[in-house]
């Protein structure tokens, strides 16, 4: 058993050795765990080092956000000095509505920060050219500032601006009370009272103990008002020429800044009564209460109309007389809204002046004749198409005995076409020769070639008046009459889908009948008038209409619409007067009695008939030297 002992002992060991030498790692596997060893090691190394280094950076992230806190206190008490209690806060909001409009103010400068027109909309068109309105919404653009600069003492930078101060609002009923507080007790207050039925709110500036808050001897503070004005009309080039700043010195005409280009008024001393800015149909207006604004710079800012969502900015830099710093107070009316005459005239100062109808005569017809007489017809008409073709009838009509003149005058030159043709055979070679005999002949028949012209030379001023109240007048904006959807701007028929220069990326349907139109009338018309003295003539009155198309086509569609229907009542009034009326025998009996009247020369006449005479001495002479 010994034996068998020791042989299984040996044979147990034996067995233990192998499997050792064959289960133990190569080379090459005991390299690759140490490896793998010191990776884990260094880890855990770096990971400490790093909780290590983070805590060491937080720390010191922590001793450098107290030391940043610091300098920026410091930097804060020495920018805003006594003001400094102001200079920090949250913002909030604050509204004032009525029927007619909603305010929101903001805590952060005490100012307006938007104002929406409930009874007024902008028409929005997207790609597909459909059309979708919204409220009119304006002061609403971040851009916007409205700010005091004031000179406080002790400031690093000279002067602490309204709009970086946390103004503390209290409310009472329909006013608004923003006070921005100092580290002396005192405070500068902006109060807003809203009318309950209009568009104006009463506004004040108030001081309270602010002498030794300010600069010594401060008897102004400087008002920056900057507006950027936004797009509210289809006609977007239109519009940007009708916005501008328009202002008013004492006891003066209004005056502004220029519409089509960037411009600067500067009034250094001169006191002023408002200031007003003007998209074409919208205007916010500050106008002095208890006193004149001191003095103004007044600028004004043009956009690229293509990418800009804005058509101008404007700038109007104020000096507001404020008395005693510790008890001051300068009051002010303020409107934000629609550019409608009877309300802005209520304001008073001629603040309804903005509005653009045209300086000297022309703007008196706008403002005392056609506007009031378009309201009258206004409160019995829903229409305001037909109000345009009642206004032509009317028109038409009392001047119809000019009319009635002009036509009877050209009848008698075709009745003199057999005289005049004769002239033409006799002188065919000598055009001025001939012009002196047809003059002749008019002298001899009793016929004056300028007897058209009084109809169209008086219907001139109403014209022009008109070309200048329509695109003006907020009594046609957003109006339609037929295919037009808005009477103050451009119709569109169909789009061109591209866009042509001068002519733009559609066809008025109203322009284009107005082109036609004339047309017709100038042919019919010029049937028994001689141009053969000057051919020329004949085809500038053809060409000028079709050269217009390009201007009008974008021009007010109450205007176009004016036009065409004035020129089919032109046609009627010809035709029926020409045809039913006129009697071409007794036409030729009366040239007939007047050329066995006695004649003589009238001063005007006879001058014209010399100075045809001597060029045509002229002519001679310079025949005879060649």
């Amino acid at each position: 058993m010994e034996r068998n002992q020791i042989i299984g002992i040996i044979l147990i060991m034996a067995t233990f050795m192998l499997w050792t030498i064959t289960s133990s790692p190569s080379k090459e596997e005991l390299a690759k765990s140490k490896r793998l060893q010191d990776s884990i090691a260094l880890v855990k190394l770096t990971a400490s080092n790093t909780n290590n280094e983070a805590k060491l950076n937080q720390d010191t992230v922590s001793e450098v956000t107290v030391a940043s806190d610091t300098v920026s206190k410091q930097l804060n008490a020495l920018r805003f000095a006594a003001f400094l209690p102001a200079s920090q806060g949250v913002e909030t909001e604050e509204i004032l509505e009525n029927d007619f409009i909603r305010i929101t103010f903001t805590s952060k400068g005490g100012r307006i920060k938007e104002a929406i027109l409930k009874k007024h909309y902008k028409t929005i068109v997207d790609s597909t050219g459909k059309e979708s309105k919204v409220l009119v919404t304006t002061l609403n653009s971040p851009e916007n500032k409205f700010e005091y600069k004031l000179p406080v003492q002790g400031s690093s930078t000279g002067n602490v601006s309204t709009g970086d101060l946390f103004f503390t609002p209290e409310r009472k009923g329909n006013s608004l009370s923003f006070k921005a507080m100092t580290t002396t007790g005192g405070y500068f207050e902006q109060k807003y009272e809203l009318s309950p039925d209009n568009y104006t709110l009463n506004y004040t500036i108030n001081t309270s103990n602010l002498s030794g808050v300010l600069t010594s001897g401060t008897k102004a503070l400087p008002l920056y008002w900057e507006n950027h004005l936004q797009k509210y009309e289809i006609g977007e080039k239109f519009e940007q020429n009708y916005s501008t700043i328009y202002f008013k010195e004492n006891d003066e005409r209004r005056d502004y800044c220029s519409c089509v280009k960037a411009d600067t008024k500067e009034l250094n001393e001169k006191p002023i009564e408002w200031v007003s800015h003007v998209n074409q149909f919208f205007n916010t207006s500050i106008i002095g209460k208890t006193g004149s604004f001191l003095s103004g710079v007044m600028t004004t800012q043009m956009t690229d109309i293509k990418t800009s969502q804005y058509v101008k900015t404007a700038i109007s830099e104020l000096q507001l007389p404020i008395g005693d710093l510790d008890k001051g107070s300068f009051a002010m009316t303020m409107y934000v809204g629609p550019n409608e005459f009877k309300r802005l005239k209520d304001i008073g100062q001629d603040l309804e002046e903005i509005i653009p109808f045209g300086s000297s005569i022309f703007g008196t017809i706008n403002r005392w004749f056609i506007r009031p007489f378009f309201d009258f017809l206004s409160s019995y008409i829903g229409s305001k198409g037909i109000v345009i073709i009642l206004l032509i009838f009317l028109i038409k009509m009392l001047l119809y005995p000019l009319m009635y003149k002009m036509l009877y005058s050209q009848a008698k030159m075709g009745a003199l076409k057999p005289e005049l043709a004769h002239l033409k055979e006799k002188f065919k070679d000598d055009m001025q020769k001939q012009q002196v005999e047809t003059m002749k002949i008019y002298r001899e028949y009793g016929v004056s070639p300028l007897g058209g012209c009084l109809p169209m030379v008086l219907q001139m001023p109403i014209w022009y008046a008109l070309f200048r109240f329509f695109p003006a007048s907020i009594t046609f904006r957003q109006e339609p009459f037929l295919w037009a959807t808005d009477l103050s701007s451009y119709d569109v028929f169909f789009h061109l889908g591209t866009t042509i220069p001068f002519f733009g990326s559609h066809v008025s349907l109203f322009t284009l009948l107005w082109a036609v139109s004339t047309i017709v009338y100038t042919y019919y018309n010029m049937q028994n008038v001689d141009l053969s003295a000057n051919p020329a003539m004949k085809y500038v009155q053809y060409f000028m209409p079709v050269m217009f198309l390009a201007f009008f086509n974008n021009y007010a569609s109450g205007l176009t619409c004016y036009m065409f229907f004035s020129n089919l009542f032109n046609i009627i009034q010809t035709v029926v007067t020409k045809n039913y009326i006129f009697k071409e025998d007794k036409i030729r009996e009366e040239l007939m009695k007047e050329k066995a009247k006695p004649k003589k020369k009238s001063g005007f006449a006879s001058r014209l008939e010399e100075a045809m005479k001597q060029q045509q001495s002229v002519q001679e002479q310079r025949k005879k030297k060649k």
